[in-house]
């Protein structure tokens, strides 16, 4: 019996593409809005409504959470500057954190669709190094609460 990948994990799959292509769009021709980019790579995936609105959700509120996403990640990725990440690694990154700081989703299951994500379209070092990450964000999260983890993201810029 194959087990199939939960609902969700389609939709932040798409989202991640969509994070992708912004970067990619940004660096040809200057920021575009989030919700053009969604629309040209979503029409790609057969996503139902549900787990189109979620997707959707991601990328609008890592679009909008940007700079403190870039800023919570950078104080717990040492020796990284964000800009330097490859491309899959820092939106895998950025879209996680998001969900870490600003939904309820559980960490551990956050954390787990992270390192998959980045098995899927990353490098063969990218699993580790997000999982490295991702947990010293959820350790902090845990010891400070999400405003913590954001204030001391900031305090280390």
């Amino acid at each position: 019996m194959t087990r199939r990948p939960p609902p969700r994990h389609h939709s932040r799959r798409a989202a991640l593409q969509v994070l992708y292509a912004m970067d990619l769009v940004a660096a040809e021709d200057g920021p575009r809005r989030v919700e053009d980019v969604f629309e040209g790579v979503a029409t790609h995936f057969d996503l139902h409504e549900g787990a189109r609105a979620f997707a959707s959700e991601l990328a609008l509120g890592v679009a909008s959470h940007r700079e403190e996403l870039d800023a919570c990640i950078a104080a717990h990725a040492r020796n990284w500057r964000v800009d330097r990440m490859a491309a899959v690694d820092r939106n895998v990154l950025r879209l996680a954190t998001f969900e870490l700081l600003h939904t309820d989703a559980p960490a551990s299951v956050v954390i787990d669709e992270a390192i998959e994500l980045a098995r899927d379209f990353g490098s063969e070092r990218s699993p580790a190094f997000v999982n490295g990450v991702l947990d010293a964000i959820a350790r902090g999260r845990e010891g400070a609460g999400a405003d913590g983890a954001v204030a001391a993201a900031e305090s280390e810029r």
